[in-house]
């Protein structure tokens, strides 16, 4: 049993219930604790509450897109630290770089499986 996941706080905001189930099926599997959000307003007022490990963001939500999101969180010096992950159906470079300028720390493509989004937790959470 992998331990280094236990009672790890991860945020998902993405305003698919599906890909906020799947993740939340993967990450309680392995003793996370999941904290979801539909948009990033939601996830503004949890995250304060919740102070997630890491926050894995839709980039393409209505209201807050997944850019001022991170944005947002990266510009709050109790959250600059935390690692966001960006979530996106196209795999583009400009998004990535985009992703960057705000502050994200990786990039994962929809669909991802159980392996990219543990590793990216393995490789963002000390």
């Amino acid at each position: 049993m992998d331990t280094s996941f236990e009672n790890l706080k991860v945020m998902v905001i993405d305003d698919s219930k599906t890909i906020r189930r799947t993740a939340e099926t993967l990450l309680k599997k392995v003793g996370c604790d999941v904290i979801t959000a539909t948009d990033g307003f939601d996830a503004l007022a949890k995250i304060a509450d919740s102070k997630p490990d890491i926050i894995f963001v839709d980039i393409m939500m209505p209201r807050l897109d997944g850019y001022q999101t991170c944005a947002l969180i990266k510009n709050n010096s109790a959250f600059k630290e935390t690692p966001v992950i960006m979530l996106s159906s196209k795999d583009g470079l400009f998004d990535k770089a985009k992703g960057r300028i705000v502050g994200s720390d990786q990039y994962l493509t929809k669909p991802f499986g159980k392996e990219e989004l543990l590793g990216a937790i393995r490789d963002y959470v000390k």
